[in-house]
C-alpha cells in the first residue's frame, strides 16, 4: 500500500497533495493494458475493477534435436526464456475523496483499452456518473448492487483459499480461516450497508432477499454523530473500541443483584441498552455511548441472522458490508451475538475481500462473454495487500497501512489450467493442507520467518546467476528482496494478512515475487546439469537392482527414493552440502540416512502389501529433479509397472526451486525409455502416463489439481497415492486422509522441524496408511520372484 495523503489540520478531513506522482507500478499496476473497467462506489470508499493482460517471463525445455545436435554438446535439453502474455484482475479500494484525483492518473495512463463503457454499481455510481463518464470517456452502465454483490462473494469463495474466517477475539491468533469448501451453497449472506439486506445463496443465479432491516450501518453512524459531534465511521468505531458499555448500558445484574438463573440468563447480560441513562444524573462519555450504539446495533443484527439461518436451516452465513471493514470491534460483537443467540450452533464468517464484492460482480457482469467461471484464479501475493488488522493497539506506523489506508490492493491471476478437488480426498470438506499454522504457533512462526529472511540473500544470487546474459539481473533481483523481504516484515506483524500464514504461503509468496521480476526459473541451469549426470548412471543403478533378491530389492528401492529426495536445493542443510562439494552423490546421501527403525516406519506393513496382488493404478506425486526423480522415483516406478500397476506421474506444471517440471519430465522420460525397455513398453501400452499437477510450488495442495489430472485418477480407477519429499508429504499432507491406499516417502532436511518431530536431521519418514475399514491385501504366503 502507498501513502499519499496529507491532514488539513483546518478541515480535519484527509485531502490529497496533487503535487505528488502516482507510481503505476505501486497501485494502479499494468494499467498501460487495461481492456475493461468496473467501479463500485459506496458511501465512502470506491473500488475499481480492470482486467488487464501481463506480459512475464517463462522458462521453456526443449529437446535438442538428435540429426543437428553438436556432437561436442553432451546437455539433454536446452533452457529458453519466453514471454507469455497472461490475465490479471486489479481490485483497487480507496476513499471517494480521491476519486476525481485517480480518475485523472487513469486517463493519463490508459493507452490500450478497447473498452467504451465501464460497469458501475453502488450507491455513488449515480452520484458519480457524469464525473467518470467526462474523466475517463467511457459510458457508465449501471448494474444491479445486489446482483454484483453475490457474484463477487461466489467467486472469491470459489477461488481464493481460507478466504473466510471466524474472528475470536481473545484467542492466540484472531483470525481462524476456514478450509474452502468443495460446494460452496447454499449460505447466507447478511450485508450491512445503511441498512441491513439478508440474502439466501443457493446457486451461481440463484439468490433471493429473504429479509433485512433499518437498522445498520447508517444508523450507527447517523446516532453515533448526533451522540458524540463525530462525524467520520471510523473514528466513531475507534471511540467503541475504547470505549465501557457497561457504564450506559442496564446489565441483568443491575435489574436482580445478579444472575436470573430460572431464565438461563448471566449478570453481564444487557438487559436494556442504554438503560442507566435514563435513570443516572452524570453525563456519559462519548467512548462509552459509541460502544453502547456499537452493541445495540450488532446484536440486533446478529439476532435477526440467527432467526433467518434457523428459518431456513442454514449454517453457513456470511458477514459483509461498509459495517464490517474488518475492524476487531465489529467482528467480535457480531460473533459473540451470533454464539449467544445459537448456542455456538451457527459461526458467524468473514471475508477477507468482502470490500470488493461488488466490484468484483460488477467486473464478472461486463465480461460475461469471456465467461471468467470457466477459469481458475489464484491471488497475486506480489501485488495484492492483503488483510490488516485495524486493532486500537497497534502502534501508529501499522495502523497507517491498514483500515485506514488510501489505497489497497488484491491482484488475481487466470491460471492456465482449471483446479479442482482430488478425488480420492477422503472428505473433502474437511481436508487442510497445511501441516502447521504459523499463525497460531507464534515459535514456529518465527522460526520460518527468520529461516526465509536468512535465505534470502542465497535466492537473490540464485536467481541472478540464472540470468547471466542479463546485465539488469541484478538490479531485478535486488527489487526483489526488497519486495519479498516487505512481504516477511509485513508477515511478522500480520500473519493472517494472506489467511493462515504457513510454510507453504512463504514458499509461495517468494515464487510470485520471483516472478513478479522475472526469475521465472532460478534453478534452471542447476536442474539442467543434475539431470544429465544422472542420466548416466541410469542403467548402472537399474543393473545393480536386478541383481538382488525380491525382498532386498524392495528396500533398496525405499532406500533409493529417500536418498533421492535428499537432494533438495529448498533445505539449506542440503543446499550448504551441494555449494561446498558437487562430488556429492547418490551412494553419499544413502549414507546420511537413519537406520531403521526409522522416524516414521511403516516398511514392514509396506513389504507385506507388496506380497500381496498389484495395484491397479498408482499415482506419485513427485519432487526434485536429477537424482531423486532418476536414480530414486524411476526405478520404483519401474517397480511397479513390472508388477503389473499403472501409473500416472504427477509433476510441477510450472518450476518451483528445483522440482522437475512436466516439460521437463517429459523430456527426462522420453530418453530414459530409450534405455530401458520396461520405461518404454509403459509409455507405449499407455500405462505409464505423465501429466500436469496444476501447480508451481514446492508444497501440494490436493484441493486444487489440475481438472485434467482429476479425470485419469477417476478413468483409471487410481487406488495408491505416494506423495514424495518434504513440501509434499510434511509440510502439507502428512495428516491428509485418503480413500484409497496411500505412501509418504520424506527425509527431514530441517534441523529445527526433525527436533520438532521428535527426530534429528536427515530422520525418515516412511508413513503407508490404509482407509478405515478397508482390509489388508497383503499375504505372506505369496513371495514374488
Amino acid at each position: 500500500m502507498a501513502e499519499f495523503v496529507r491532514l488539513d489540520s483546518s478541515t480535519s478531513r484527509h485531502t490529497m497533495d496533487k503535487s505528488i506522482t502516482l507510481p503505476p507500478d505501486e497501485i494502479f499496476r499494468n494499467l498501460e493494458n487495461a481492456k475493461r473497467f468496473a467501479i463500485d462506489i459506496g458511501g465512502s470508499l470506491t473500488k475499481l475493477a480492470y482486467y488487464s493482460t501481463v506480459q512475464h517471463k517463462v522458462a521453456k525445455v526443449r529437446s535438442f534435436d538428435k540429426a543437428t545436435k553438436e556432437a561436442a554438446s553432451d546437455k539433454l535439453y536446452e533452457i529458453s526464456v519466453q514471454e507469455e502474455v497472461t490475465a490479471r484482475l486489479h481490485f483497487i479500494k480507496f476513499e471517494n475523496a480521491y476519486i476525481e484525483t485517480c480518475l485523472d492518473f487513469i486517463k493519463d495512463h490508459l493507452v490500450n483499452t478497447e473498452t467504451k463503457v465501464i460497469k458501475a454499481t453502488g450507491g455513488g455510481a449515480h452520484k458519480f456518473k457524469e464525473l467518470i463518464e467526462r474523466k475517463l470517456g467511457l459510458k457508465v452502465d449501471k448494474e444491479d448492487e445486489m446482483t454484483c454483490l453475490i457474484k463477487g462473494c461466489n467467486f472469491v469463495l470459489r477461488n481464493i483459499p481460507h478466504e473466510a474466517f471466524v474472528y475470536a477475539k481473545h484467542a492466540d491468533s484472531e483470525f481462524r480461516f476456514q478450509t474452502t469448501q468443495p460446494d460452496i451453497f447454499p449460505y447466507l449472506l447478511v450485508n450491512i450497508g445503511s441498512g441491513v439486506s439478508i440474502v439466501k445463496v443457493e446457486s451461481e443465479d440463484k439468490f433471493e432477499r429473504i429479509g433485512g432491516s433499518s437498522i445498520g450501518g447508517g444508523t450507527f453512524w447517523g446516532l453515533g454523530a448526533l451522540l458524540t459531534k463525530t462525524k467520520r465511521f471510523d473514528e466513531l468505531l475507534q471511540l467503541a473500541s475504547k470505549g465501557q458499555h457497561t457504564s450506559v448500558d442496564m446489565l441483568v445484574k443491575d435489574i436482580y443483584g445478579g444472575s436470573y438463573g430460572s431464565l438461563g440468563l448471566t449478570g453481564d447480560l444487557i438487559a436494556s441498552s442504554f438503560g442507566k441513562s435514563a435513570t443516572a444524573d452524570k453525563e456519559f462519555s462519548k467512548e462509552d455511548m459509541a460502544k453502547s450504539l456499537l452493541h445495540m446495533i450488532s446484536n440486533d443484527i446478529g439476532q435477526l441472522a440467527c432467526l433467518y439461518a434457523k428459518l431456513h436451516n442454514l449454517s453457513r452465513v456470511y458477514f459483509g458490508g461498509f459495517f464490517i471493514r474488518g475492524h476487531p470491534v465489529t467482528m467480535h460483537t457480531i460473533t459473540y451475538s451470533i454464539n449467544f443467540f445459537t448456542k455456538g450452533e451457527v459461526q458467524a464468517l468473514f471475508l477477507r475481500h468482502e470490500g470488493y464484492l461488488g466490484a468484483i460482480g460488477a467486473f464478472l457482469k461486463g465480461a460475461e462473454e469471456d465467461n471468467p467461471n470457466q477459469y481458475s484464479w489464484g491471488e497475486n501475493y506480489a501485488g495484492s495487500s492483503g488483510l490488516m488488522s485495524v486493532s486500537p493497539d497497534m502502534n501508529p506506523m501499522q495502523r497507517a497501512r491498514s483500515g485506514t489506508f488510501p489505497f489497497d490492493m488484491l491482484e488475481m491471476d487466470r491460471l492456465e489450467r482449471q483446479l479442482v478437488n482430488l478425488p480420492l480426498l477422503q472428505d473433502p470438506s474437511s481436508y487442510i493442507p497445511d501441516t502447521m499454522d504459523l499463525t497460531e504457533d507464534a515459535l514456529a512462526r518465527e522460526y520460518w520467518l527468520y529461516c526465509f529472511e536468512e535465505a534470502l540473500d542465497g535466492v537473490v544470487k540464485r536467481a541472478v546467476a540464472s540470468q547471466p546474459d542479463m546485465p539488469e539481473a541484478a538490479e531485478r533481483a535486488e527489487k526483489f528482496r526488497q519486495k519479498y523481504r516487505h512481504k516477511l516484515q509485513t508477515l511478522r506483524h500480520q500473519p493472517f494478512a494472506y489467511g493462515s500464514l504457513t510454510v507453504r504461503s512463504l514458499l509461495d509468496t517468494r515464487e510470485h515475487c520471483l516472478n513478479e521480476f522475472n526469475f521465472p526459473d532460478p534453478y534452471s541451469k542447476i536442474k539442467q546439469n543434475e539431470n544429465d549426470i544422472a542420466l548416466k548412471y541410469y542403467q548402472k543403478a537399474v543393473k545393480s537392482l536386478e541383481e538382488l533378491s525380491w525382498e532386498e530389492r524392495q528396500f533398496a528401492l525405499v532406500r533409493g527414493v529417500l536418498a533421492g529426495n535428499v537432494f533438495d536445493w529448498g533445505a539449506k542443510a542440503v543446499s550448504d552440502v551441494l555449494e561446498s562439494d558437487p562430488e556429492f552423490g547418490f551412494e553419499q546421501a544413502k549414507r546420511q540416512l537413519e537406520e531403521r527403525p526409522w522416524l516414521v516406519d511403516s516398511y514392514d506393513q509396506w513389504l507385506e502389501r507388496l506380497r500381496g496382488p498389484p495395484h491397479k493404478c498408482a499415482l506419485f506425486f513427485v519432487d526434485n529433479s536429477g537424482v531423486d526423480i532418476i536414480l530414486g522415483v524411476i526405478p520404483f516406478v519401474r517397480e511397479l509397472l513390472s508388477r503389473g500397476t499403472e501409473v500416472v506421474l504427477a509433476s510441477n506444471s510450472g518450476p518451483a526451486l528445483n522440482d522437475v517440471t512436466n516439460g521437463e519430465l517429459q523430456i527426462l522420460t522420453e530418453r530414459i525409455a530409450a534405455m530401458d525397455p520396461v520405461i518404454q513398453a509403459g509409455l507405449r501400452e499407455d500405462r505409464l502416463t505423465l501429466v500436469q499437477s496444476g501447480s508451481s510450488s514446492p508444497c501440494l495442495d490436493l484441493s486444487r489439481l489440475d481438472k485434467v489430472l482429476a479425470q485419469v485418477v477417476r478413468e483409471r480407477q487410481t487406488d495408491l497415492v505416494i506423495i514424495e519429499g518434504m513440501g509434499r508429504a510434511i509440510h502439507t499432507n502428512y495428516y491428509a486422509m485418503l480413500s484409497c491406499e496411500s505412501l509418504k516417502m520424506a527425509v527431514i532436511k530441517n534441523s529445527w522441524l526433525a527436533d520438532r518431530l521428535g527426530g534429528k536431521l536427515f530422520s525418515v519418514v516412511f508413513k503407508y496408511e490404509v482407509p478405515a475399514g478397508k482390509p489388508s491385501q497383503g499375504s505372506a504366503a505369496v513371495t514374488p520372484s
